[in-house]
């Protein structure tokens, strides 16, 4: 009986181990599908300046956590347990908590970078200002 619940105990502390390690998994990859998001809407942003030939903003909220696309309605929104920080031209800080990145006609943009970070995660956007070049790293 004692080897019986022995070896119960075993593959119950088993099976909690596992399901941490699904749970982490979980964060990794909301954080990581988030900033994937995010750099879709820069390079939509991008490609629709060019095409259009007009500027185009992606406006990112970072007291409730969301963006916007100029040209469009939707907001999204990132994970509220994601902290984003943004650095961008002063001039695109329009107000408390309210950042843009610009995208210009020409291809060229204000440039920065935002940083998506959850416990020890860290997904890195750099946005070249000179090219408009939108980059994804993790850290």
């Amino acid at each position: 009986m004692l080897e019986l619940t022995l070896v119960l105990f075993i593959v119950v502390l088993g099976f909690a181990v596992i399901g941490l390690n699904i749970s982490s998994g979980n964060d990794a990859t909301a954080l990581q599908s988030a900033a994937r998001d995010m750099v879709s809407a820069l390079r939509y942003a991008k490609g629709e300046a060019l095409i259009a030939h007009k500027e185009m903003t992606v406006d990112i909220d970072l007291n409730e956590n969301t963006y916007t696309v100029s040209d469009r309605d939707k907001v999204f929104t990132i994970p509220d347990k994601v902290a984003v920080t943004v650095v961008t031209a002063q001039e695109e800080m329009t107000g408390e908590g309210l950042a843009s990145i610009r995208f210009f006609p020409d291809g060229s943009s204000t440039g920065g970078r935002v940083k998506l970070e959850r416990n020890s995660a860290l997904w890195q956007i750099d946005i070249n200002w000179l090219t408009g070049q939108i980059d994804l790293e993790s850290k």
